[in-house]
């Protein structure tokens, strides 16, 4: 014998682990099992008895009992502080290798006259000098950040009523990209009442992966909200694109639910499957619940808001299938490389600001992300979404919640002056279960 003394080893907590604070769980019903979600590293796991009782007696534990490692992947456990991780995600969003993502507006006319729409509709299409300023700013911001990846977003009004400025902006984009080594996406929102084979083919030669057609039901349900602007209905012939037409790029059906239409959901849903099943195209369903709405003119009728069962029911449904780890900003208003050009190349960090020129911050012609603050016809118009993250909110840094929502929607949190909460805030067991459920259809858990 050496005489040597075994190692000393501390507990768990004087190694510095804890619970994270970022962790919900609901009771398996008719087990003696629990589910715990945790919401930073984005994890869902079934823990027995025995593990709920180690997990409870964290503090005690020696650091190097092998349940520290298992809770610790699963995020369960934490030696550091989240929330300044979360700030440090937050701050930072805007840095490294990020895509540089334009949201454009061909045209802001539309033909249809939607009663929750925040747009006022103009008419005219962006001509061939604001075309070439939007090739130019997007050459500086490749050149500024730089990125491998160039997105775009065609949007309006309704796009595909100006797609020759589509076909050529897509063409100087898709070349442009190729000069600066990056990859290029495309994708449209449109009502899709308009398309056409051929415009179908264009858009695929525009290298456009994937549309957004909003459907608000099926038959009368839809027309009662998406009407032509005269108001004759659209239902049938956006039906019978959808089934006719060999749509060569992923489209997504969007529901805004709606009091009305809340009815609506899963006969739309089975109406979707079914119908992509018999025309081949990749189509999708996706609930977008109506929390709040601003409409875009006084004479507009705006939509019914959802109760609130209904309205935690829509989200959870929604929200579950793109669960994933936490975040630090909410969206692309939150960073300098996504922006939104509208038909007489004013940016804007928002889509829903994008037919409102007091909310501009600059123009394609003039804006230098390089220096973003000298170039900037109106900074703060700018700098107010940069910065609209979520720890500037006290009653967020505290929440649970955080990681998932990120503080919710800049725009709501800027212009109503208070953050947009989840709707099933208050019912987190309800959030655990519906996420089980989900996780149970694609992942062993």
């Amino acid at each position: 014998m050496d005489g040597s003394q075994p190692e000393k080893t501390q507990t768990a907590k004087e190694a510095g682990w804890r619970q994270s604070r970022y962790n919900l769980s609901a009771q398996l019903p008719g087990t003696n099992k629990t589910v715990i979600v945790n919401l930073f590293r984005g994890t869902c796991a079934v823990y027995s008895p025995v593990e709920l009782y180690l997990l409870h007696e964290l503090p005690t534990l020696d650091e190097t009992h092998p349940i520290i490692e298992r809770f610790s992947k699963r995020g369960l456990i934490v030696n550091f502080d989240e929330l300044e991780a979360l700030k440090l995600y937050g701050h930072t969003a805007s840095a490294g290798l990020r895509p540089v993502s334009l949201t454009i507006c061909p045209t802001m006319a539309c033909n249809f006259d939607c009663p929750y729409c925040y747009e006022n509709h103009s008419t005219g299409k962006m001509s061939q000098a604001v075309q070439d300023d939007v090739v130019a700013l997007a050459r500086r911001m490749l050149h500024t950040f730089p990125a491998k990846l160039l997105k775009i977003t065609w949007f309006g009004g309704e796009p595909l009523l100006a797609p020759d400025v589509i076909e050529q902006l897509s063409q100087q984009l898709i070349t442009l990209a190729s000069e600066q080594g990056a990859a290029y996406q495309a994708q449209i929102i449109t009502n899709g009442y308009l398309l056409t084979q051929p415009l179908a083919d264009l858009l695929h030669r525009c290298k456009v992966r994937s549309a957004q057609i909003t459907l608000d039901g099926i038959g009368s349900a839809h027309d009662a909200t998406r009407h032509l602007a005269d108001g004759r209905p659209t239902f049938q012939r956006i039906a019978c694109n959808l089934r006719q037409l060999n749509l060569p790029f992923t489209t997504i059906l969007r529901q805004n639910v709606h009091q009305d239409n809340i009815n609506q959901v899963e006969p739309l849903k089975q109406w979707v499957r079914k119908l992509a099943e018999e025309s081949g195209n990749r189509l999708y369903y996706y609930p977008a619940p109506l929390h709040q709405t601003t409409t875009s003119h006084p004479c507009s009728t705006p939509a019914k808001l959802l109760h609130r069962s209904a309205s935690i029911h829509v989200s959870l449904q929604k929200d579950v299938e793109s669960f994933a780890k936490g975040r630090g900003h909410y969206c692309g208003a939150n960073l300098l490389s996504e922006l939104c050009v509208d038909q007489q190349g004013r940016l804007h960090k928002c889509q829903t600001d994008v037919d409102k020129p007091q909310q501009s911050f600059g123009t394609a012609a003039k804006w230098d992300p390089a220096s973003p603050i000298q170039t900037a016809d109106n900074p703060d118009r700018l700098t107010c979404y940069i910065n609209a993250l979520p720890f500037n909110q006290p009653q967020c840094l505290s929440c649970i919640w955080l990681p998932a929502c990120a503080g919710g929607c800049p725009n709501t949190t800027l212009f109503q002056g208070k953050p947009n909460c989840l709707p099933y805030k208050d019912v987190p067991e309800q959030y655990v279960m519906a996420l089980y459920k989900h996780m149970q259809q694609s992942v062993k858990i």
